[in-house]
């Protein structure tokens, strides 16, 4: 069994169950080949829903991705007579709206101001995918309340999820692990070194929910909260496409996630008394093939890095299992790498490995052997607090903050991305600074509102040179959670009047 599930990074030098973090070249394709583009298959791999969520995936990128080209067309006509009217019917016909009048106005007298062109088409084409997420549901799960249960069945009352604030990462929640969204927390962080004092706040608000309404169950509950970290690494170019905030080393990325889980731990337990504490789990993902190792925790909910189960391997093996055996192989996976790991932990790691396969069926189906685009390919950055839509890969770049100076390297990972995806060939860097709240809240917007001019501010200030030089254009929104709502554009540093077009 140990053969089966680590074949391709046991080298034969170490007990069962281990192997080394760092997995030598590019990712080999087993018993489920891939067949050109075609559809790969696997006896657990839920084929329907793959195929809407790549429809999904599809349309959304396709979307932002019109964008260059259709700035390339319109450029080449700005000195034509009836230019306006041209290039606002180009970009009706394929990016869904209309440009700013005023820019396009102004073309006659100098050239184009394409800059703020392709950040407004960012902004705008960000506004109708939010407004379709809140409105439609795409990525909607059937019977969505069933794993809250299942949760709690296994022991668990919250599943809190750190993952790195890679964009090759967005997708984690949605897609890797097959998990609904709304049914889990998710904030990321550079790194995925998530604030302590942040998730202490919110094991303190999750206990209090607990006591007082008995949501998601009562005090009494034998539950607990479960606090997961989400790692990356890359297969095809391990030196270099892993995660930038950790210089690409990969047991450098998992030495420091486990360090702040325990942190987190050690923290709980020292504050607060009748034996306050919360378990921990461990997730690398590998962004070229969205493949995962998960480090299953032993009796005493310890944490080995050189322990885990590849799910790669596990989809090999299995392939062509009948259903029955392949899920009792994945039990089987799981307890040889821990053998006396708690059944609430081991039923949990089992679902998420199963709903991983499915994933790693997706990439090979639509995708072939690993992404095309194993680099960074985000579109934006994120900035603040909320983007609770954002579920796809390679889409938007996180830096989760309340102010500026607080998540200086978050942001400063973000820009030196953009550095080289944008700025490089003359591009702004478009950012969306956003702040949810809750509506009930006497003020709340108010104060969102307030938190996005501030830290619209502070990165003007931060990046002076970009902005100065029309590189750097941000988009303040806000958004009401608790009302199921679209976002609210508020200002845009492309024009002082901008709010009416981004809608």
């Amino acid at each position: 069994m140990q053969r089966a599930f680590n074949h391709s990074m046991n080298h034969g030098t170490r007990s069962a169950g281990t192997a080394p973090l760092r997995r030598p070249g590019a990712v080999g394709v087993g018993t489920a080949s891939v067949r050109g583009l075609g559809q790969v298959t696997h006896v657990l791999c839920r084929d329907r829903e793959n195929a809407r969520l790549h429809e999904y995936e599809r349309s959304v990128k396709a979307a932002f991705d019109a964008i260059v080209p259709t700035l390339k067309r319109i450029s080449a006509i700005q000195h034509e007579e009836g230019f306006e009217a041209q290039a606002q019917e180009i970009a009706r016909r394929t990016l869904g709206f209309e440009l700013p009048v005023d820019i396009l106005a102004d073309a006659w007298v100098e050239q184009l101001d394409m800059r703020r062109l392709f950040a407004w088409c960012v902004f705008a084409t960000y506004r109708q995918f939010c407004d379709e997420f809140f409105t439609t549901d795409p990525l909607s799960v059937e019977g969505e309340g069933e794993f809250e249960a299942f949760l709690q069945s296994c022991g668990f009352h919250t599943l809190d999820i750190s993952p790195c604030a890679d964009g090759r990462l967005a997708h984690v929640i949605r897609y890797v692990l097959r998990l609904p969204h709304r049914a889990v927390r998710r904030k990321s962080y550079a790194g995925a070194m998530f604030d302590i004092e942040d998730s202490i706040q919110k094991w303190v608000e999750t206990e209090m929910l607990r006591f007082r309404e008995g949501r998601p169950n009562t005090a009494d509950a034998p539950t607990r909260y479960l606090k997961l970290v989400v790692y990356h690494y890359s297969s095809v170019d391990p030196g270099h496409q892993g995660c930038a905030a950790h210089g690409s080393d990969d047991m450098r990325a998992a030495t420091a996630g486990l360090n702040k889980l325990l942190d987190f731990q050690r923290a709980i337990e020292n504050s607060f008394c009748c034996g306050a504490s919360i378990d921990l789990l461990m997730i690398g993902v590998d962004t070229d093939t969205d493949a995962v190792r998960v480090h299953v925790p032993d009796a005493d909910g310890a944490i080995d890095l050189e322990r885990f189960v590849d799910t790669l391997s596990v989809f090999e093996f299995t392939a062509r299992q009948q259903a029955a055996q392949a899920v009792r192989t994945i039990g089987d996976s799981v307890r040889e790498v821990s053998p006396n790991v708690a059944p609430g932990m081991a039923r949990l790691i089992e679902r998420l490995i199963e709903n991983n396969l499915s994933q790693i069926a997706y990439v090979r189906s639509y995708h072939g052997r690993h992404y095309d685009d194993i680099g960074h390919a985000e579109r934006f950055i994120g900035a603040g607090v909320g983007f609770e839509e954002i579920q796809l890969r390679n889409l938007m770049y996180f830096a989760y903050l309340d102010t500026v100076e607080e998540a200086t390297q978050d942001l400063d990972v973000g820009i030196r991305i953009f550095s080289g995806l944008n700025v490089s060939h003359s591009l702004p860097v478009p950012v969306i600074v956003r702040f949810d709240y809750h509506g009930q809240v006497p003020g709340a917007r108010e104060r969102a509102i307030e938190h996005c001019r501030r830290v619209t501010g502070a990165l003007q200030t931060r990046y002076a040179d970009l902005a100065g030089r029309g590189l750097l254009h941000v988009l303040q929104v806000v958004r009401d959670c608790n009302a199921d709502a679209p976002i609210e554009v508020l200002a845009c540093t492309v024009k002082a009047d901008s709010t009416a077009g981004v809608h």
